[in-house]
């Protein structure tokens, strides 16, 4: 019983990160359908929803941004979450310039400020951003080309960052994955989440169903599927934002951004049923539940191999393998310089990346959940 648990553990820790997308790799990938675009055809209208709380010292910039934005028929509407501060009278100044201003009077969060967003949008074509985020001035046109395929429902930017010193962060090898994957997803059953600071769905798709206990960026994914659309990535929309001030507050956002994830896969479990949602639902149970789950699995392994370490050499060399990469971890730990070589870099990651998930499991299971949010300073 123990080696086959031995084993169902080591398959639990790879499976979402090694297993899931060599699975993917080998299914059929999806047929794209373009419809024909005529001179005659009338120019899609677009809706830039920008989702702000307590904004004031960064609202000019976002405005000045999405006013310079290279895109004809460009509707710009201010989604404040009550905000408390300066932020609506700033935004009232743009009005001239026809910025619209939709407020929550109540603050419920930020799905709740879109909701009002989207109840007033006229665009066909509704694209969501926050305030932190800065959009190159041909990304919309290039996020609108993807909706020529009919068969797309939402499309996502791709992240960077950009560091204190202004320089571009985010090539690492962590995010060279998951843009990988991303990919693998995007031409299967469509991205399971999509980049919460910058993404684009059809109206159909955000009217109707708009949870505001869920995340948006996973709402709409789901959204998609359940019409019978996809979500996809666009590798040639590029979203810029800084990283946050404080470095120890990314451990927070992390622990928020997974509560939130396990927020919505209690409120709609039906993502996981295959019958209803075919290959969609796979691959929610491969990037989502299994990778929530890696950091019980890491547990269950250690302690097996500690139990069977006498029964072989096998096992005694999976359990010296562990301890030395758990060793790495700790000494990226106790010295921060030496997370610079790769080498610690990733297992410290790693390891950082579970801890949140584990952590943010058991608040979750404790009752915490995560809607009134508040925008990390950068």
């Amino acid at each position: 019983m123990l080696v086959f648990l031995f084993w169902f553990s080591t398959i639990g820790v790879l499976f979402s990160y090694f297993i899931y997308p060599l699975v993917l790799s080998t299914m059929s990938t999806r047929p794209k359908h373009s419809k024909a675009v005529t001179a005659s055809q009338p120019a899609t209208t677009v809706s830039l929803i920008i989702t702000a709380h307590n904004e004031a010292n960064r609202i000019r910039e976002k405005l000045e941004n999405s006013l310079a934005l290279d895109y004809a028929d460009l509707e710009i509407i201010i989604a404040s979450d009550a905000s408390s501060d300066e932020t609506d009278q700033i935004v009232r100044e743009y009005e001239k310039q026809g910025v619209k201003l939709a407020r929550a009077d109540d603050r419920k969060g930020k799905e709740y400020a879109q909701l009002q967003a989207i109840n007033v949008a006229t665009g066909d074509i509704l694209v969501f951003s926050d305030v932190a985020t800065s959009i190159p001035e041909d990304a919309i046109n290039r996020l609108v080309a993807y909706f020529e395929d009919p068969s797309v429902g939402a499309v996502s930017s791709e992240d960077r960052f950009v560091s204190r010193d202004g320089s571009i962060v985010g090539e690492g090898a962590y995010v060279r994955y998951e843009m990988w994957l991303r990919g693998l997803e995007s031409k299967r059953a469509g991205l399971v989440g999509l980049s919460g600071s910058f993404f684009a769905a059809r109206r159909e798709v955000c009217e109707g169903d708009w949870d505001i206990y869920s995340p948006s960026d996973f709402n709409t994914a789901l959204n998609c599927a359940r019409q019978g659309l996809i979500a996809v990535t666009a590798p040639d929309v590029l979203g810029y934002y800084r990283d946050v001030a404080d470095a120890s507050k990314e451990y927070e956002r992390k622990v928020r951004t997974i509560i939130r994830g396990l927020t919505a896969l209690s409120r709609h479990p039906e993502v996981l049923n295959p019958i209803r949602l075919g290959r969609f639902a796979f691959q929610v149970f491969g990037h989502k539940l299994m990778r929530w789950a890696v950091p019980w699995f890491q547990i269950l392994l250690f302690v097996l191999s500690c139990a069977l370490v006498e029964k072989g050499a096998f096992y005694a060399l999976a359990l010296i393998m562990q301890l030395a990469f758990y060793g790495v971890v700790a000494t990226g730990y106790f010295f921060p310089l030496l997370r610079k070589n790769v080498l610690v870099r990733i297992p410290y990651f790693f390891v950082q990346v579970n801890f949140a998930i584990a952590h943010a499991t058991v608040a979750f299971l404790g009752g915490k959940r995560m809607t009134v949010w508040a925008p990390s300073k950068r």
